[in-house]
């Protein structure tokens, strides 16, 4: 008998006897189960067993965090890594008078050795002494981590107070960031490295108003309402924490259809690039991001959006995804103190149970679900309206009715208004199990497909935002296009031309695939739709702009099933090059049909004025003007 024989025969036997941990597997999976201990894939055909891999980080955002700590001279570093050598680059991060805070490193840096470095505060006197901790006795401290290899890890800063010797204080960790703001209110979310009761003091010409969390034990994240705001206003708001003060400024929105004159921003994929530097910021295009944040602050954006691939993902590692996000936060957060960011979901935001090897093996969407999803980190990590569907639960694929079975749509799915202006966010990578081929045999969602609740939820509020008389123009942004046009021509919502493409539950199929799943996106997008002006993508390293019409080629050759007859034309913006690696045009059957294509860096801005729309792409990173022109026209 084989070894591999041995081996299923043992599994088989197990099986026979009561698990523990039978309950801990969704029920909407196949194939995985317990041997022992470990999580196994059985592959139904060969027999084969592939064991659960992990990986695992060295350091993680919490050990970053909180390595700081009290020193006769400086702050002491430990990293609670004793293998971990490097560099520790510092500097002060002066605030008073300026609107866009940032480190000014030092002209030294420090030797991480065995997972400990020190940084001489004392040293940093004089004329060095940027930020006045001489006289004021505090200050806010900047640290970089990199490894021997050169490859940056972390960005973080630390309040610390000067008298006898020098020790860490309570500090704004991450934030503030200015989210979700309407004409009466905004919420403004932070973390600290200490537990804290905050208070934030908000006003135009003074600190008028104050509002805290109800949290009297206090917490290390928050999210603060501030409300009873005047619409299309500037207001000042203040954190006081310890012994550092934080200053910034936010704008309300405008009354709702007011037909204000604005502006917004798209952008999406700003995973790892290549070029080395802050290109490669573990997970992020550090370089790339604070470019774009910079140019959308510049040109005066309302608030942008950003649809996925913020990190290079894919990860089995809880701690190594925390630790990206934050980082791509950390990219941007000096702008986004003032201007509001909305974020959606990718593929590279995969948080992965995996089994065999990571790149040929199997992998579906981290469970338990409740926890460690993909979903629930991500809803974790940022603070986004909650108004969409719940789950895909309560569908006719739904194995156990009674209970919750798949991941929560919560903060990932969701809808938002500004002025006259409706964006609707959906997740074309939901329950995404990345091993595309396994799928039939693990189960889980494919890449780019819209399952039947989100697809309910999406028709629904599309007739609501149809009749919102203050309504004028609906977005809607995924992170797939519905045709691919550099890069992802072998998935997104075509897979070259392949219908089979869609997910299975428990090992059962649905009954629509990707194209027909497209065409009913479509559907609602361009004929049960007047006032949605454009689908906003990723996805594809580029910027392209395809005119999508009824004449325009969108099926396989020997196509069998029903076509889609469009009533308008409509265009699709795709916009994934915000500092991943280019992809460059491919020949496919709608390419006559795109109308602007480009591999430079781009963010796109959208001109609202009143039911008149301009549309202009700007390389971030030269300012260059990649295309401008009249969007859209009321007839």
């Amino acid at each position: 008998m084989s070894s591999r024989s041995i081996i299923s025969f043992a599994i088989s036997l197990f099986f026979c006897i009561p698990q523990l941990f039978a309950q801990d597997i969704p029920t909407i999976y196949s194939n995985i189960t317990y041997f022992g201990d470990s999580l196994v894939f059985i592959h139904p055909e060969s027999g084969d067993t592939y064991p659960q891999v992990e990986e695992t980080l060295s350091l993680t955002l919490e050990q970053l965090i909180q390595a700081p700590q009290a020193g006769a001279e400086g702050i002491n570093f430990d990293f609670s890594d004793s293998l971990f050598n490097g560099t520790l680059y510092y500097g002060f991060i002066p605030t008073e008078g300026i609107k866009y805070p940032q480190p000014v490193w030092f002209k030294q840096a420090a030797r991480v050795k065995k997972g400990r470095a020190q940084v001489d505060i004392a040293a940093l006197s004089g004329k060095y002494d940027i930020i006045d901790w001489e006289t004021n006795g505090y200050g806010l401290l900047a640290y970089r981590l990199v490894n021997q290899n050169g490859q940056l890890i972390y960005d973080g800063r630390i309040a610390f107070e000067a008298k006898d010797s020098f020790s860490p204080a309570l500090t704004i960790c991450e934030g503030p960031f200015v989210v979700q703001p309407t004409a009466e209110s905004v919420i403004i979310t932070f973390k600290t490295n200490q537990l804290t009761d905050p208070t934030i003091s908000v006003g135009r010409d003074q600190y008028q108003q104050k509002q805290r969390m109800a949290n009297l034990r206090g917490s290390r994240q928050h999210e603060i309402l501030i409300d009873r705001l005047q619409a299309d206003s500037l207001y000042t708001y203040q954190i006081k924490l310890g012994v550092q003060t934080y200053t910034y400024s936010f704008r309300t929105a405008p009354t709702k259809g007011s037909r204000s004159s604005f502006r917004f921003a798209y952008a999406s994929d700003s995973r790892e690039g290549k070029g080395g530097g802050e290109r490669s910021l573990f997970g992020t295009n550090a370089y790339i991001m604070k470019k774009i944040a910079a140019l959308a602050n510049r040109e005066g954006a309302a608030f942008w959006q950003f649809t996925g691939d913020l990190i290079t993902g894919y990860s089995t590692s809880v701690e190594a995804t925390q630790l990206q996000y934050a980082n791509w936060k950390r990219a941007i957060e000096p702008f986004w103190h003032h201007i509001p960011v909305y974020t959606a979901m990718g593929n590279h935001e995969a948080m992965m149970t995996a089994f065999g090897d990571l790149k040929n093996g199997v992998a579906v969407d981290n469970f338990p679900f409740k926890t460690q999803s993909a979903e629930r980190l991500f809803a974790d990590e940022f603070c986004n309206p909650v108004n969409g569907p719940v789950s895909e639960d309560g569908t006719s694929y739904d194995p156990v009715p009674d209970q919750i079975d798949f991941p929560s749509y919560q903060e990932n799915v969701y809808y938002y208004t500004y002025d006259n202006v409706a964006m609707i966010v959906l997740n074309s990578d939901y329950w995404y199990a990345p091993s595309t081929a396994a799928i039939p045999y693990s189960s889980g969602n494919a890449h780019g497909y819209l399952m039947d609740k989100q697809l309910e939820w999406y028709s629904k509020t599309t007739e609501m935002l149809e009749n919102d008389s203050l309504i004028d123009h609906i977005f809607v942004s995924f992170h797939t296009p519905m045709f691919p046009n550099g890069g992802h021509s072998h998935d997104d919502m075509w897979y070259s031309g392949n219908n089979d493409i869609r997910p299975f539950i428990a090992g059962n199929p649905v009954a629509n695939g990707i194209i027909e799943r497209r065409d009913e996106i479509l559907d609602i997008m361009v004929n049960q739709s007047l006032k949605t002006r454009a689908v906003l993508c990723g996805d594809e390293h580029n910027y392209s702009r395809l005119h999508i019409t009824n004449e325009m080629l969108r099926y396989p050759e020997d196509w069998e099933l029903p076509r889609l007859q469009l009533s308008r034309d409509f265009w699709q913006i795709t916009n994934g090059s915000a500092g991943a690696p280019y992809y460059g045009q491919e020949k496919l059957p709608w390419s006559d049909h795109v109308a602007f294509f480009s591999l430079q860096y781009a963010l796109v801005f959208f001109d609202i004025q009143g039911r008149q729309i301009q549309l202009e792409v700007v390389n971030p990173d030269t300012y260059e003007i990649i295309e401008r022109l009249v969007f859209y026209t009321p007839e």
